[in-house]
């Protein structure tokens, strides 16, 4: 959540900052500023809105320079207001700061400056914290003038509880840019005469050919040609230096209208990718050497839990049912914004699995270190190399599915329902699974792409639904087994982007309470697909039928619901496994038109951002 660049080179500031927040727009699009440094003074300008509205603000009065700082903003203490915005100057006018994060004891650090005589313009956290650095400034009159501000950085930093991400400017140091990062993402861009500062190397936009991943407590000092990184306790560090696959963070639109649409028909190339490589030869397993774990290892676990937030979260709800048929390992679900808290009891020869899409999750971050603080084997899924959850695991597996910009995961949640296939499918293997069961597995694995791009074809008929059915207020999504996470996750899809409520339950829940709902104003979408629990589905809609509901089929059996539904798509027969994913296809893509229909910003949805990087 929020977006920081920053820029110390040779070569005009102000473009190259802009077109980081362009790039990060996705991760919060409240406001958006910049400060750069010319001439001995801080020019900031900020506004409220889209980084198009500040693009166009800073061309009516240009300022050569050569550093600066800018972000993009998702509110969290204060409104959406120009002066809520960032950067924030410290009142003395002397430092400015951009930050994602939250500082928990801002309120304790703004009293005591208050006393100290410094001034606030904002309701923000921030604005304590860059208050706070002037102060220490001026009480580090020991250190020489090149460590004078890292060092009022270093100090300041020492009193915040809560986490953050900065990058701070001076007119008093005029060559030198501080970055520090605690729990929110903070990466060093490597150029040729020139050094970035970005919360995603998207941020750089293709500038910087090397990257520096900053680790919790550390600071870093940044002038034009060179690095310096220290603990937060003033220890030096040795810091590795790797090189940007900027092939692999491509986020192009294309001739797509939204990414949404254009990542939703990207699945078949992300689920090709995520599968490439981990099949074993005589095709009867998966191949998962990032695990990092023995198959003699495996063998010994009792339990798996898995943690994640979000569609994430329902992905791990498919993980459970897959693992749970073809391993026979009893799992559990955890919300991982819940687990660090609940001290749960777990038995010793438990496998703890993360699941995130940006890696960089908040929550499921928390939950990985409390995993490990505990003792146990923590491994992640995540599509994002270098991130902070991939490099604090004990294994896992890369998804592979190229960059997701919109908002609402698409690629990234089928890519991670594929992956918690191939490890059932590994896990199978070692245990009860037979060989002939594994080839069956495998062979509907390696049809995905073709069945997902045979599904996609669907899209015209269900644009057609979708603007039939985008203008009632509420939804019910109801699906069986595996497919229950599924109708949680279509439910999901059309709150973040068409702003419906809407709900998913099991099928079976329905005489329980949601039947309660049910209306002439209140559609149903269910899923039915072939199998024993096809009779029973068939009994919940016409229940729904009876009560005037209108009901969108999604099923591999259209002939069942003849008479029944309103409107049905229709999807391939698959073998089980794969199901969840072919089922996801059309709920993406009814959410994706239903929110076009009703001209929402669909990459943008209001009070959301990419990746959620606090509590």
């Amino acid at each position: 959540m929020c977006g920081i660049t920053g820029y110390i080179g040779c070569r005009d500031a102000a473009p190259i900052l802009i077109e980081g927040l362009r790039k990060l727009e996705y991760r919060g699009y409240d406001s958006a500023g910049l400060a750069l440094l010319s001439k001995g003074r801080l020019n900031v300008c900020k506004k409220k809105g889209r980084v198009a509205v500040l693009a166009d603000e800073v061309a009516k009065k240009p300022v050569s320079s050569h550093i600066g700082i800018s972000h993009t903003r998702w509110a969290t203490h204060g409104g959406v207001t120009d002066e809520n915005a960032h950067p924030h100057v410290s009142s003395d006018g002397r430092f400015a700061l951009v930050h994602n994060g939250i500082i928990e004891n801002f309120e304790q650090m703004k009293n005591f400056l208050i006393e100290k005589g410094y001034t606030f313009s904002s309701q923000t956290d921030t604005e304590a914290l860059v208050n706070l650095i002037a102060y220490h400034y001026d009480h580090r009159t020991d250190d020489t003038m090149e460590n004078r501000f890292m060092e009022a950085v270093r100090k300041a930093l020492m009193h915040v509880e809560g986490t953050y991400g900065i990058a701070v400017i001076s007119p008093l140091h005029e060559v030198q840019m501080i970055a520090a990062r605690k729990g929110s993402p903070l990466l060093i861009g490597i150029g040729k005469d020139e050094r970035l500062v970005s919360s995603d190397v998207l941020g750089f936009a293709g500038r910087a050919t090397n990257v520096i991943y900053l680790e919790d407590g550390q600071i870093a000092s940044l002038t034009t040609d060179n690095c310096d990184i220290v603990t937060i306790s003033n220890k030096p560090i040795d810091f590795v230096v790797n090189e940007i696959d900027w092939e692999l963070e491509n986020a192009d639109l294309g001739g797509a209208t939204h990414y949404m649409e254009k990542e939703i028909f990207e699945q078949p190339k992300a689920l090709e990718n995520a599968i490439r490589g981990r099949i074993s030869d005589d095709e009867s397993t998966a191949v998962l050497s990032g695990l990092n774990i023995s198959p003699s290892e495996l063998r010994q676990i009792d339990r798996i839990l898995f943690c994640s937030c979000g569609t994430a979260w329902h992905a791990c709800l498919v993980a459970e049912y897959l693992i749970e048929k073809y391993a026979r390992i009893p799992v559990e679900v955890e919300y991982a914004s819940e687990f660090r808290y609940r001290n749960a009891p777990l038995d010793k020869n438990t496998l703890v699995f993360v699941i995130s899409q940006s890696g960089e999750t908040i929550d499921t971050l928390e939950a990985l270190r409390e995993s490990k603080r505990k003792g146990y084997k923590t491994l992640a899924i995540t599509n994002s190399v270098g991130s902070t959850i991939a490099r604090e695991s004990d294994g896992g597996l890369y998804q592979y599915a190229g960059k997701e910009v919109g908002v609402a995961s698409t690629k990234a949640f089928t890519s991670q329902v594929v992956i918690c296939l191939l490890i059932a499918l590994y896990l199978g293997r070692l245990r009860d699974l037979s060989y002939a069961e594994g080839r069956e597995i495998v062979e509907a694995i390696k049809s995905l792409p073709s069945l997902v791009e045979e599904t996609l074809k669907q899209a015209p008929l269900i644009e057609k639904i979708a603007k039939k059915y985008a203008h009632y207020k509420d939804f019910l999504f109801l699906g069986r087994l595996s497919e229950y996470p599924i109708a949680n996750e279509g439910a999901l899809k059309l709150k973040e982007i068409s702003y419906i409520h809407s709900e998913g339950y099991p099928a079976g829940e329905m005489k329980h309470g949601p039947i309660a709902l049910v209306s002439p104003e209140c559609p149903t979408l269910i899923f039915g697909n072939s199998g024993s629990a096809l009779p029973k589905i068939i009994s919940n809609a016409q229940e729904i039928k009876a009560r005037k509901g209108p009901i969108i089929a999604v099923t591999d059996s259209p002939e069942a619901f003849e008479g029944v539904a309103d409107d049905i798509i229709a999807i391939p027969h698959v073998h089980k496994s794969i199901r969840p994913i072919i089922s996801t296809i059309p709920i993406q893509l009814f959410a994706y038109y239903v929110a076009v229909e009703l001209g929402n910003d669909v990459d943008k949805p209001r009070n959301l951002a990419k990746a959620v990087t606090v509590e």
